[in-house]
């Protein structure tokens, strides 16, 4: 051939190849620094460390925001012009009007819940969601079985969470309490047994709801068959949750996309701000949290990657969220709790109480130890303090340092839990303000005391504080640089 090189492809058939001038070889060869980067906003705790404020404050002017992984298992709340809107699935930068919202492969979508999110926030005056909400056809679906629904929307491969999934999931929670005296305190949104139908392959994903319905039918049929053969006394109406996937997929269909190809092309095209938000929190990570008191996905910055298709070197910055003191819901390990009137103090003055149960949240005092691991894993750029305020009233303020088991200390955050439920915690007592810094809106007028405690966190972590929060609205973020 005259103008190209016929070579031997991978199938036996001759291909041809151009040669290229050297200019275009060196060209290739050269590194090129990614055109848009991701900003990435994680939680470094337990999760609600503040995670949707941080999360609103950047998204004024991103171009897209998006959401990698979890379900409607978390919960944000934003608060602007003094309305609360309540965030699960939607990521918290849909109230940019300006910005588009997208949720990942990596999310699993309970759709009843979706939707019935939407409605809440719509009469609190959130409108045109839909025009600029896109879903990955990558995401998993959770099933829609009689039982709440959790679906979760990512690109054309995201999981949907069903009924059944609910249902298995609160199943699964009343035999661990019988067989083992304790459960996870799982929300019962069915996250976990969803993640597990996508582990074992076996569950549907948004492309197949929003393809041939006969066939998605079909499918939706043996994962029923599939969980009722474990779980015989489940109650599902099979046809009933059908037609109401069926309603479902025509209203999705216009929201998804290839998700994949919608995140190359907006970190290898024109200039854009893109901000990814975590759910739930490192420690509650699967590989990295405090296992098996964890959720079912990676909350970690790795999450983000395989939640959205972005390649490790287009993330930019990443911030941790961390709580000024530290809470947890449900059961587990909890070194630095305080079960005594310091916790019921921050409880009552934090107002402690989960935004998807409404659990009353365990609470305690700062724990670096637990902190510093989760900058090890997600290698945090600044962190975002909040709550600050809740500690107004306090006198002196304890921050956990070191752990020790029987006297020993220990040189890392433990794996084991029987470890980790052994701790004996040393503590550094820092004086306390005693007076309001609710209206304090920037860092030199906060008292000595807390400006102190600030840069204590700082120098332990060796992670700069960004942003202090002293109270629930935008204008509450105090910025440092």
């Amino acid at each position: 051939m005259p103008n190209g090189q016929e070579t031997a492809s991978l199938n036996g058939e001759p291909a041809f190849k151009r040669p290229r001038e050297n200019g275009q070889v060196e060209s290739l060869r050269t590194p090129k620094e990614p055109r848009n980067k991701v900003t990435v906003v994680l939680g470094a705790q337990w999760g609600d460390e503040g995670k949707g404020k941080v999360v609103d404050l950047l998204a004024m002017d991103a171009d897209l925001v998006c959401r990698c992984q979890g379900g409607n298992n978390a919960g944000h709340t934003v608060v602007v012009d003094s309305v609360e809107y309540d965030f699960h699935l939607l990521p918290s930068g849909v109230l940019n009007k300006k910005a588009v919202s997208f949720i990942g492969n990596g999310v699993v979508i309970h759709l009843p819940g979706l939707f019935e999110e939407a409605e809440k926030n719509l009469q609190k005056g959130l409108e045109g969601w839909e025009e600029r909400l896109k879903i990955s056809d990558r995401a998993h679906i959770g099933n829609v079985l009689q039982f709440t629904l959790i679906y979760y929307f990512s690109l054309p491969h995201l999981f949907i969470v069903f009924n059944f999934h609910q249902a298995v999931d609160g199943i699964q929670e009343q035999q661990r309490q019988l067989q083992a005296g304790k459960n996870l305190g799982t929300t019962k949104k069915g996250i976990g047994p969803a993640y597990s139908s996508k582990a074992a392959r076996n569950g549907l994903r948004v492309c197949d709801l929003v393809s041939d319905f006969t066939v998605f039918e079909e499918k939706f049929r043996v994962l029923a068959e599939h969980f009722l053969t474990m779980y015989p006394n489940l109650n599902v109406d099979i046809d009933n949750e059908l037609q109401q996937l069926k309603e479902y997929a025509e209203r999705l269909r216009p929201l998804v996309t290839d998700g994949v190809y919608f995140m190359h092309k907006a970190l290898t095209g024109p200039s854009k701000k893109i901000l990814v938000e975590g759910a739930n929190a490192a420690l509650l990570d699967i590989d990295f949290g405090t296992y098996p008191f964890v959720t079912s996905s990676n909350c970690t910055v790795g999450g983000v990657c395989t939640g959205l298709g972005v390649p490790p070197s287009y993330v930019g910055r990443v911030y941790g969220v961390v709580k000024a003191y530290t809470t947890r819901v449900g059961v587990g390990a909890f070194p630095t709790e305080q079960d005594n009137e310091v916790g019921n103090l921050l409880q009552s003055r934090g107002r402690e109480f989960g935004v998807t149960t409404d659990r009353q949240r365990r609470c305690g005092w700062l724990d670096l130890i637990l902190v510093r691991y989760a900058h090890m894993v997600n290698g945090f750029t600044a962190i975002a303090l909040t709550k600050l305020d809740i500690l107004d009233t306090l006198s002196e303020i304890k921050v956990g340092v070191a752990y020790s088991v029987d006297d020993e200390p220990l040189p890392s955050f433990p794996a084991n839990m029987d470890v980790l439920t052994r701790v004996s915690v040393k503590y550094e007592t820092l004086p306390g303000w005693c007076c309001s810094t609710e209206d304090v809106r920037c860092f030199e007028e906060l008292p000595p005391q807390a400006q102190s405690y600030i840069r204590f966190i700082e120098d332990f972590l060796q992670v700069p504080v960004k942003w202090v929060g002293v109270g629930k609205s935008r204008e509450s973020m105090i910025k440092l640089f």
